[in-house]
């Protein structure tokens, strides 16, 4: 039987090609974007992740209209470059607000229905930047880290209701994300910050780019949408990535904080 699946940042990249692979498999699913879009077969709903109370009123029609809501894919995010030092409190806001608060007010939104129903899944993406903080995208490591303890927090409250919590850690991808982030003109501009932040973009754009294609994740985001037992985090990167992420677990931090800026020379 089809799932009721609802993903954020259905616009482009991950979002878009998992709504287009779920609605394919034959789920009903409603694709959250700040902006009007048009996949085949899946029910667009303009929504800022952000806005509290505009969430909880379009949930709750969905969950009258469809009588259940069996899976919350929590994908919208965005990112802003630069040095944390010199991060304006707008940028700060900014950043958090969409890529945890976002993912809180979705959470609180969907967990009423799922504990009426007792049972449902809720998959938060996460990145392998938060398992590890990424020099000039500190805020952006600083929004999933708190997806990743909230997640894991959230797990343990939930699931003597039925409810599972599953984490995605993606590495890089060639999506939209790239062109879409926000670099801090401060920052290109300060003489102690700016040189280095400019070759660590370099950097970061070149390997989003020849990253993985999204159609990948949507592949993962659908088997755990679909499985029946999905296990709590899911590291999906290339093999060089996925083994930063092992290494981390086992090496002292002074350590892997060298390996960090010997790599992006900072």
């Amino acid at each position: 039987m089809g799932k009721v699946i609802i993903i954020t940042g259905a616009s482009s990249g991950f979002g878009k090609s998992a709504a287009e692979l779920l609605s394919h498999r034959g789920h009903t699913v409603y694709g959250i974007s700040r902006r009007e879009i048009e996949i085949t077969g899946v029910n667009s709903l303009a929504l800022d992740v952000r806005d509290k109370e505009a969430i909880q009123q379009n949930l709750k029609a969905i969950a009258e209209k469809e009588g259940r809501v069996d899976v919350l894919i929590n994908n919208a995010g965005m990112g802003i470059g630069g040095a944390l030092e010199l991060a304006s409190t707008e940028e700060i806001d900014v950043q958090m607000g969409t890529n945890f608060m976002g993912c809180v007010n979705m959470c609180q939104a969907v967990l009423p229905y799922m504990r009426q129903q007792g049972c449902g899944r809720i998959i938060n993406v996460s990145s392998i930047g938060g398992v590890m903080g990424l020099p000039y995208q500190g805020f952006y490591s600083a929004s999933k880290f708190a997806i990743e303890g909230f997640s894991e927090a959230l797990s343990a409250e939930v699931k003597r209701f039925g409810i599972q919590v599953c984490l995605v850690e993606p590495g890089d991808f060639a999506t939209g994300f790239t062109a879409s982030r926000r670099n801090s003109e401060v920052t290109l501009k300060d003489p102690d910050y700016g040189p280095v932040f400019r070759h660590s973009l370099h950097l970061i754009e070149k390997e989003e780019n020849g990253g993985l294609k999204p159609e990948k994740m949507a592949q993962r985001l659908a088997k755990i949408a679909e499985c029946h037992n999905p296990k709590m985090r899911y590291v999906v990167a290339n093999l060089e990535q996925w083994a930063s992420v092992v290494l981390k677990r086992f090496i002292p931090g002074n350590w892997f904080v060298n390996i960090l800026r010997g790599y992006y020379k900072s």
